[in-house]
């Protein structure tokens, strides 16, 4: 065979490669996202509501050292539908300690700030709940995100093949932004914790009630493009009660006194997944965002505070999703 063919025929598969290529190509830059050599989860324990969350939070900050003093702070927490056995949301009063907590801490501001996706009436929620006076005591402003001014930004990453969402400015606009989760059980992505509390940062003003494009263009991809454009810098998990069941409304309340923090949220969520009995791995957006967001595997992760053989609970799950056990 000539060296002239040899070249021809290198020529021709030239775009096979590449097309071959682009199909293993994440949908990220990678040297946007250098994941952290190891991560630190802070594990609480709180037996019940009444104990002094401000102190629990705290405590948190102290250990885990998120960047605060002199920053404004966006507590951004997981309110969806009031109930008055406090099941669904994250409880007022953890929100008010994480407020108070960060305050302490040199926060220059706190505002709390959520976008619900089930109910459109955010006073209603705020008042029925009991969070209103909480905040108001404190002289912490409350934004709705479903109505705020908002700005197109492009994503850092394109799991949901978009290039760009729009964001409200409040959540632009600070220095760090604190996902204040609730743990429960989610028929759809498997787990809600910290990542995926990120929905209700999408204003429902622009994409619909329950953010309908993030559902149509598929859960596990709208979390992954949430958390990298976002990049919250810590995370409060609020597991006090969890949810069992058919998450994230209609299940039942488990009681695991914790409360979980940490500056990477793919280490607390996979730490959270393993304490209920899920195996991260099985999790779709946990699975990839540990090749980008941060630590999934906990031989990376380094327990803070007390061990997660304290909090082992295996939490009831509906059929569908029995597959994401975690096989002892």
């Amino acid at each position: 065979m000539s060296s002239d063919l040899t070249r021809r025929d290198f020529l021709r598969a030239l775009p096979v490669a590449a097309a071959a290529a682009a199909c293993r190509r994440r949908p990220y830059r990678e040297q946007d996202f250098p994941l952290p050599s190891r991560s630190e989860v802070g594990l609480f324990a709180a037996a019940d509501y009444s104990v002094d969350l401000a102190d629990v939070i705290s405590r948190g900050l102290n250990l885990l050292h998120p960047a605060v003093r002199g920053r404004a702070v966006l507590l951004k927490p997981n309110i969806v539908e009031y109930d008055s056995g406090e099941v669904i949301n994250a409880h007022p009063l953890v929100i008010a300690g994480a407020a108070v907590a960060f305050l302490r801490a040199g926060a220059s501001e706190v505002v709390v700030a959520e976008g619900s996706g089930n109910r459109r009436d955010i006073e209603y929620l705020l008042t029925a709940s009991g969070l209103y006076e909480h905040l108001r005591e404190l002289k912490v402003r409350f934004v709705d995100l479903n109505h705020d001014d908002a700005k197109a930004v492009p994503l850092k990453s394109r799991f949901t093949g978009l290039n760009e969402l729009w964001l409200p400015l409040e959540v632009l606009r600070a220095d760090l932004v604190v996902s204040v989760g609730k743990l429960k059980m989610h028929h759809w992505a498997g787990m809600t914790a910290s990542m995926k509390n990120l929905f209700g940062a999408v204003p429902g003003a622009v994409y619909g009630w329950p953010k309908n494009l993030l559902h149509f263009r598929g859960i596990h991809q709208s979390i992954l493009d949430l958390n990298s454009t976002i990049k919250p810098g810590f995370c409060i998990v609020d597991a006090i009660v969890a949810m069992e069941g058919d998450g994230p409304i209609s299940g039942r309340g488990r009681s695991l006194g914790l409360v979980a923090m940490g500056c990477d949220l793919t280490a607390v969520d996979a730490t959270c997944a393993r304490i209920i009995g899920l195996d991260p791995a099985k999790l779709l957006y946990l699975a990839e965002a540990a090749h980008f967001l941060g630590n999934a595997d906990e031989h990376r992760i380094d327990q803070r505070a007390e061990s997660p053989a304290r909090f082992h609970a295996r939490l009831d799950v509906p059929p569908h999703l029995e597959h994401l056990r975690k096989v002892t």
